[in-house]
């Protein structure tokens, strides 16, 4: 049954990619053809859907245009040339309708599928059929498309995808869907996404797969401060922290994303609360780790919290150190910046926070002066050495004024 309606998609899909060759020029043919037996056998296929009727219209339109182009082919006529071209053109016009409606048609019966398959649980066909359902909503370009959203409500799609969410089957992909929708139409979507179980599904898996919170990171480039206040309200910001220092490296790039973002959105309430979860610590690990930057390589044990300890003779250093380790990623060229971004993303992860509450829009002049004085504060506890502290202090005042 599943490989059937897979085909019929397949015979759909091709029909759909017929009528847009002939709109692009392609007159005559086999995409025209396979658009004419369409219509001839449309009595039986497009009889009794009423969704269909446009189509069958259409394609009896396509077929007169088809014969009148036919008629006018054999005369050389400067009038039946012109009676040529202007066949032609309105070959295009109607084919770019058709396909249109094939789409259309496409979108009814993938979308119907995708809903069943969450339902009952056919995780192979959920998540094939999640991709393509991103790959359309993308596809559109910002554009609306009024039929689209009418089948996405008509057929409870977002319901739908978002009791997904919690099943390691199908999570991944219902998250990338989940976003998917908001993009294409904040104004329907975002309420749901805030007032419904969304986030807190998207935050309780995060921790097994990296998908989620890179979902969760568009959601709050789509929806912005609405967002974060909500994570707040519900008290998921300390959950999200903690991935910073999570078993798979995986979900940490994305954590720290998070954590950028909310930084940059973030009202005080909120940028205080990161700071109270230990964040900067965290921020610091990151650092220390093989893809940050900037700090020596040590052999040092580890405490509870994945840190390095210091060693004794770190303690020792004298003025100078503050002018060796000036941040060297700060005096380079743009272009090699973004590549050792790129390799190393936790690179100065504490002065990117910094900058990042400094030319965000949650907080006033005032508290981000409050607030960049608490993040220097709580480097300098979380150092574990003079010569850490200098750098990293050294990185937040040379991030400030660039």
């Amino acid at each position: 049954m599943e490989e059937w309606e897979e085909g019929f998609l397949h015979v759909l899909r091709a029909l759909r990619d017929a009528a847009r060759r002939v709109e692009a020029g392609e007159v005559r043919g086999p995409a025209l053809q396979s658009l004419l037996a369409l219509e001839a056998g449309a009595d039986d296929l497009l009889a009794g859907d009423p969704d269909l009727v446009a189509l069958r219209r259409l394609l009896c339109r396509l077929r007169a245009l088809s014969c009148s182009v036919d008629l006018c082919s054999g005369s050389l006529s400067l009038r039946a040339r012109c009676r040529r071209c202007g066949a032609r053109r309105a070959v295009a016009r109607v084919a770019g309708a058709v396909a249109g409606e094939i789409q259309s048609w496409v979108d009814r019966e993938a979308i119907a599928r995708l809903v069943a398959a969450l339902r009952g649980g056919r995780a192979d066909a959920a998540r094939a059929l999640l991709v393509e359902l991103k790959a359309r909503l993308l596809s559109t370009g910002g554009r609306f498309d009024p039929r689209l959203q009418r089948e996405l409500l008509g057929h409870g799609v977002f319901p739908a995808v978002e009791a997904g969410l919690g099943d390691p089957a199908v999570g991944d992909g219902c998250a990338a869907a989940v976003l998917a929708l908001v993009r294409f139409n904040k104004d329907v979507f975002v309420g749901p996404v805030l007032m419904g179980p969304a986030v807190g599904a998207l935050v309780a898996s995060a921790s097994a797969s990296p998908a989620p919170l890179r979902a969760l990171n568009g959601l709050v480039d789509a929806i912005r401060s609405p967002l974060v206040d909500e994570l707040h309200a519900r008290g998921e910001l300390p959950w999200l922290v903690a991935l910073l220092c999570a078993p798979d490296p995986r979900a940490r790039v994305p954590a720290l994303g998070f954590a950028l973002r909310v930084g940059y959105y973030g009202r005080k309430e909120v940028v205080e609360a990161l700071l109270a979860e230990g964040l900067v610590k965290r921020l610091l690990c990151l650092q220390r780790s093989d893809l940050g930057g900037l700090l020596a390589d040590t052999d040092t044990d580890e405490d509870e919290d994945g840190c390095p300890k210091a060693k004794p003779d770190d303690t020792k250093a004298d003025g100078s150190l503050l002018l060796a380790c000036l941040p060297t990623v700060w005096r380079r060229h743009d272009g090699a910046a973004d590549t050792d971004m790129e390799e190393r993303p936790f690179v100065s992860a504490v002065a990117r926070f910094a900058v990042q509450v400094e030319v965000g829009v949650g907080l006033s002049p005032r508290e981000k002066r409050e607030t960049k004085l608490e993040i220097l504060r709580r480097v300098r506890e979380a150092a574990v050495s003079p010569a850490e502290e200098a750098t990293v202090l050294a990185e937040v005042l040379w991030g400030a004024t660039p």
